[in-house]
């Protein structure tokens, strides 16, 4: 029997590399040499400008990079924006997922395309329509909720740090939760109607269903949907340059390095700067991978 399931196996991993291989290729092609030429540039001290005159310095980059506390800064504001909104998103997302599954089936598809709505937003479009919807001047945030304390005609919301990171990552949340909906969706789907009324038969109340029965068969689905999510927001740009440009110790590490690259034309420093959130990505992936320690092809099914 193992034979048996060993050559399956074999057979579903040939196939799926004659279906997928060509797009790898062609991906890794596309990517690689941008990724070898980054590394390459951040070994160099040189400026646009003057592309012949270039220093090989090795990692004295790295070096004026991690000694400066602007970096530190940046990445702090990294770090909280992506575990805020990541956190958020899942917590929503999964309602979203848990309405759209249990919706009447004459209106599935009208719940299912009206939660997806933002997802399907060009990002740049959304963020200008979050910053004009807090504009002291021309937004409406003002007028509608002055009865809450601390609001007002006056209220400028991109005045300071704390009230800039929160329409952000507001519309982050806006933005993307539909997106983990949809993954944590099909991971619903994939929880047998057998054991949830099982354990329902067994007198289990909701919650106990949902932490024994129903989150663990989740388990793949919800290290996806946490993945592709983590490495997103980790790379937020649009949003950030859109409604502050960093202002206020708002700035992210991707605005750092494109401030660094275009801005300065300083190329070294600026390739520097993303090669290390290139090795964040990385370092963000294994950790999701180890926490969650999920079989993929067990989840699919392959004994």
């Amino acid at each position: 029997m193992s034979k048996v399931v060993s050559a399956r196996q074999r057979a579903e991993t040939r196939l799926g590399w004659l279906l997928a291989g060509p797009a790898f290729i062609i991906m890794l092609l596309v990517t690689l040499y941008p990724i070898l030429q980054a590394v390459w540039d951040s070994l160099f001290s040189f400026r646009l400008t003057a592309p012949d005159d270039r220093e090989l310095v090795w990692l004295k980059n790295y070096g004026v990079i991690f000694s400066d506390g602007i970096f530190w800064r940046d990445l702090g504001v990294t770090l909280l924006i992506t575990v805020v909104t990541v956190a958020v998103e899942l917590v929503l997302g999964f309602a979203l997922a848990l309405v759209m599954h249990k919706a009447l089936k004459s209106v599935r598809g009208l719940v299912r395309t009206a939660i997806l709505i933002p997802y399907g937003i060009i990002t740049v479009v959304s963020a200008f329509s979050w910053y004009y919807m807090f504009d002291i001047k021309s937004g409406f945030i003002n007028s509608w909720f002055d009865w809450i304390p601390g609001i007002g005609a006056d209220t400028n919301w991109f005045a300071n740090a704390g009230t800039s990171l929160f329409v952000i990552m507001a519309s982050e949340i806006w933005k993307t939760t539909p997106f983990i909906s949809l993954l944590l969706l099909a991971g619903l789907a994939q929880v047998p109607d057998e054991l949830t009324e099982a354990a329902e038969v067994d007198g289990a109340t909701w919650w106990e269903r949902m932490k024994r029965v129903i989150l663990p068969n989740m388990k793949a689905a919800i290290m996806v949907a946490l993945l592709f999510r983590a490495l997103d927001a980790f790379r937020i740009f649009d949003n950030v340059f859109i409604m502050t440009n960093g202002a206020y110790g708002t700035e992210v590490l991707s605005l750092l390095a494109y401030r660094t690259s275009i801005g300065r034309l300083e190329i070294g420093l600026g390739s520097a700067v993303s090669v290390i959130l290139f090795i964040c990505v990385l370092l963000i992936t294994f950790v999701a991978v180890k926490l969650f320690k999920v079989d993929l092809a067990g989840s699919r099914g392959v004994k």
